[in-house]
């Protein structure tokens, strides 16, 4: 019964499995499990879980059928702050456009004008990131050496690599061995522009 009524809960309220995940402090895949029955979460879980969807955590574990009935008395906690989704990122006329919008997604930021979530596209970044997943990336000029980030090479489109320096040489690397790094140096450096650094992946569901 918890794992029905967790999975509709969710999916009433247009959260995804990542998203709960990590306002929860869990796993994406400890989520799956709750849903797939194959797991429960401890009692502070659950009550924070009945807390966020405003339900008791009798209701949660089928005890009663009333979803406004009373139950544990917990603190409610933060959602988060709504961040745009985006479908592109190109560069363009001296300055970056970001295009398509794709509706929005919480995300638990302090700071959430300087964010924004990407949606990847292509496999390049496969096995860890996926077509159609979610990039959370907060806006900045520069990144640190292994870092991921979203990038734009000339007036191109942004793609997301992980940035890499070696002197005066940038290599964007991508993580499926089917593709072939992308090395930038001399002259070519100027026409880099470094978008944002990814702090975070998920699938969207």
């Amino acid at each position: 019964m918890f794992a029905q009524r967790l999975r509709e809960l969710r999916k009433r309220g247009g959260v995804s499995q990542a998203a709960l995940a990590s306002l929860l402090g869990v796993t994406q895949q400890a989520v799956g499990k709750w849903e797939a029955g194959r797991a429960t979460p401890d009692p502070q879980t659950l009550a924070r879980i009945a807390a966020y969807f405003s339900v008791s955590a009798d209701y949660l574990l089928g005890s009663i059928p009333d979803p406004a009935a009373p139950g544990l008395s917990v603190v409610p906690f933060e959602r988060g702050h709504l961040i745009p989704i985006i479908g592109t990122v190109r560069a363009g006329f001296g300055a970056l456009a970001f295009e398509e919008d794709c509706g929005e997604e919480y995300a638990n930021v302090k700071d959430p004008d300087h964010y924004f979530y990407l949606v990847v596209q292509g496999d390049s970044m496969e096995p860890r990131i996926s077509d159609g997943d979610l990039a959370l990336v907060r806006r900045q000029n520069t990144l640190e050496n292994g870092e991921l980030g979203v990038m734009v090479f000339g007036d191109g489109e942004g793609t997301l690599k992980k940035f890499v320096r070696r002197g005066n040489t940038v290599i964007l690397q991508p993580f499926n061995s089917a593709y072939t790094p992308q090395i930038i140096m001399g002259e070519d450096l100027d026409h880099l522009y470094i978008v944002g650094k990814v702090v975070e992946t998920h699938a969207r569901w």
